[in-house]
């Protein structure tokens, strides 16, 4: 078998097996025997050993002499990773992952938009304007897969621009929110336009070295976001002139 069908076997189960453990369907404390999993995805002990060894650096499972390979409780998996979230998103607990990472976005990126205010260098400030250009024609044109990949853009460079390397790390996870409401189709057939002018006033107010104003404008970007996920109307902000 080449490298790639390999790769793609491996893949395939560790995505299935992540799905059952994220479900419970495999519950913590459940011991897997590779022989079963062998018969049951009908791969080699090979793949099945890696599907392990990746979900055991995930925290997911753990493996002991004379016990094997046991699923771990959720309080020990890494929840932070990409993989994780992913297959939570795709499970029936996404509703609870959704909300749990809305609340962490809550509590993360308005403090971020406040210190790239105060440390964001120029093309950071450059790239964040550009990127809600981005958004507003994409907007427009209806093309929400570009949409998604400009507001991705967007709260990264946002989340490397505090300066803060910990919250630079949580990238992948504000882009795991915002891949899951689209694909999960939690997002509105036409991006809010409030969604993207509180995205310039965060990109106008970092440039203008205003934590404060970056700070409002962003817990104005996550409320909405929560607010979509969860079908409510959208809070028209007041003008401010």
């Amino acid at each position: 078998m080449g490298g790639n069908d390999q790769a793609g076997l491996h893949g395939s189960v560790l995505d299935q097996l992540g799905l059952l453990i994220t479900s419970e369907e495999l519950a913590p404390g459940r011991v897997l025997r590779i022989e079963e999993l062998e018969a049951r995805f009908g791969v080699s002990r090979s793949v099945i050993r890696e599907a392990i060894r990746v979900l055991e650096s995930m925290g997911m499972v753990s493996s002991r002499r004379r016990v094997g390979v046991t699923v771990a409780p959720r309080s020990a998996w890494n929840l932070f990773d990409p993989r994780i979230i992913g297959w939570r998103l795709d499970g029936d607990g996404r509703d609870e992952q959704l909300r749990s990472l809305s609340e962490l976005r809550r509590g993360v990126e308005p403090v971020a938009a406040a210190l790239a205010a105060r440390r964001a260098a120029p093309a950071q400030c450059g790239t964040l304007t550009g990127a809600v250009m981005q958004m507003a024609v994409h907007a427009k044109s209806g093309d929400l897969d570009a949409y998604l990949e400009a507001d991705i853009l967007f709260h990264r460079t946002l989340l490397e621009a505090s300066g803060n390397e910990m919250l630079g790390a949580l990238g992948d996870v504000v882009a795991s929110v915002l891949a899951g409401r689209h694909h999960h189709h939690l997002f509105p057939a036409r991006p809010e336009p409030a969604a993207i002018r509180w995205h310039a006033e965060v990109a106008q107010a970092v440039q203008a070295g205003d934590p404060e104003a970056a700070e409002r404008a962003m817990r104005d970007i996550v409320e909405e976001a929560t607010r979509a996920m969860l079908g409510e109307p959208v809070r028209e902000a007041p003008d401010a002139s």
